[in-house]
């Protein structure tokens, strides 16, 4: 006699101690299994229902872990990993107009930039990181770089009001960003969004033309501003308006645009972006460094503002840790509200999962454990020492939590770390490359 019901075959079920599926928010589920197929969550239940409804090919137990979304790291420059330490300790400008530019401009190139971020690929996916919302130069060797490696990404298309080696007009950045988008417009992994630097190196003319091609495209635009006090006074005294001000004027202020740091900010101006649906990306580490300002945080996160963790670059940082970066913004957003209630543990983690994935325009796709989404999925191992006792799975995970407990990771369904082993990417030829790269860039710094 032959059961009523038989087993559902899938690709994979990964059963963890705890599951934090980030949606419904500040829930954990205790003893569940997430299955996979087809790249896609197709179920999240007990592990003992699980055991009878589904014959997976695969079966990942993990007892002691706790299987998160991907994290999404919403500002990046990873091809910049490449210059990781070689100008600490100043402030902003002096950083990037007396040392940051002239080095970049002697090395930059697609070679740079392809093995840059491959470096940045492997770190990231060791640290539980499964997208990058990316800020460089060469996007066209950067979404193909993200491709080969199978992971997500939203690369920027760069404008600037000066030559680089990408292009040397204004008419050459548009038309490059034109055909690197149309190359990538219907890829699964890979989008595009505009990257116009900062209000400081754009004219109104071309913010009004991405403002314009944004519209017909339906891309985000990721954009610093509102980074330091200094940027704030340069922006009255030319333009007799704030930086936000000339943006609001320009069009600029909505739901496309991702505004990165934002460490100047008027109570009007939260307000301004949580009508507006603008995303902000917190990127603490980086402006604590560079002694840029603090990020209002805990304001923007109760005016409603979408609240998103980005790392900025190793240049600046000196990590993609986005465990690490997570921490940083929930204790710092304590500090600046002089609240310890701020920026709880739990909303801590839905904006370095979530809220990055809002703001990239992937939240249908990423961002929670949710069917129907994308199984780009992590399990972190608190079984170890360093997170022992777990009273509070997502406690642990954002105050005690480091990156090195990152056991398994997936993107798409597909394993990408198995046991703290990348699955497909060689480590020790990372390291001779990035070695050999010392060696030249150490030769220019001198």
């Amino acid at each position: 006699m032959t059961s009523e019901h038989q087993p559902v075959p899938c690709d994979l079920s990964i059963e963890a101690g705890w599951v934090v599926p980030v949606e419904p928010h500040a829930v954990v589920l205790e003893h569940h299994a997430v299955i996979v197929d087809k790249g896609v969550i197709a179920d999240v239940l007990p592990i003992a229902q699980a055991r009878q409804r589904y014959a997976p090919a695969q079966t990942v137990g993990r007892p002691e872990s706790a299987l998160i979304p991907g994290l999404v790291n919403a500002h990046t420059h990873n091809p910049m990993t490449l210059l990781r330490g070689i100008a600490d300790d100043l402030p902003l400008m002096e950083w990037l107009q007396g040392h940051i530019w002239p080095v970049e401009a002697a090395v930059i190139g697609p070679q740079f930039v392809e093995d840059g971020i491959a470096l940045s690929i492997a770190e990231m996916l060791r640290g539980g990181t499964t997208c990058a919302n990316e800020n460089y130069f060469f996007p066209d060797v950067q979404a193909a770089v993200y491709k080969r490696h199978g992971f997500r990404a939203r690369v920027g298309l760069p404008v600037i009001d000066f030559p680089t080696a990408w292009a040397k007009t204004s008419d050459e950045y548009f038309d490059r960003a034109g055909e690197v988008h149309d190359l990538w417009r219907d890829d699964a992994l890979v989008a595009t969004a505009f990257a116009p630097h900062a209000p400081y190196t754009v004219s109104d003319a071309n913010f009004e033309r991405i403002r314009m091609l944004a519209d017909q495209l339906d891309l985000p635009i990721h954009l610093h501003t509102h980074e330091t006090a200094q940027e704030i006074a340069d922006s009255i005294k030319q333009y007799g308006q704030r930086p936000l001000a000339r943006l609001d004027r320009l069009g600029l202020v909505s739901d496309r645009l991702i505004a990165v740091h934002m460490t100047q900010l008027t109570d009007a101006e939260i307000e301004l972006c949580a009508q507006r649906g603008v995303s902000v990306v917190h990127c603490p580490e980086s402006n604590l460094k560079l002694a840029s300002g603090f990020c209002p945080a805990c304001k923007l996160h109760h005016a409603g503002v979408n609240l998103a963790i980005g790392t900025d670059g190793c240049a600046s940082n000196n990590d993609l840790d986005m465990f690490g970066e997570t921490r940083t913004a929930a204790i710092l957003a304590k500090a600046v509200a002089n609240d310890a209630k701020a920026l709880d543990a739990f909303s801590a983690l839905r904006a370095a999962t979530l809220g990055g994935a809002k703001a990239l325009g992937f939240d249908a796709k990423i961002g929670s454990i949710e069917v129907g989404k994308q199984a780009d999925l992590v399990c972190v191992d608190l079984g170890q020492l360093e997170t022992q006792p777990v009273h509070h799975v997502v406690s642990q995970l954002i105050y005690a939590t480091g990156r090195h407990q990152v056991g398994d990771v997936w993107i798409a369904g597909k394993a990408k770390l198995r046991e703290r082993v990348l699955v497909d990417m060689d480590t020790a030829a990372l390291v001779a490359n990035a070695r050999q790269w010392r060696e030249r860039i150490a030769a220019i710094a001198r």
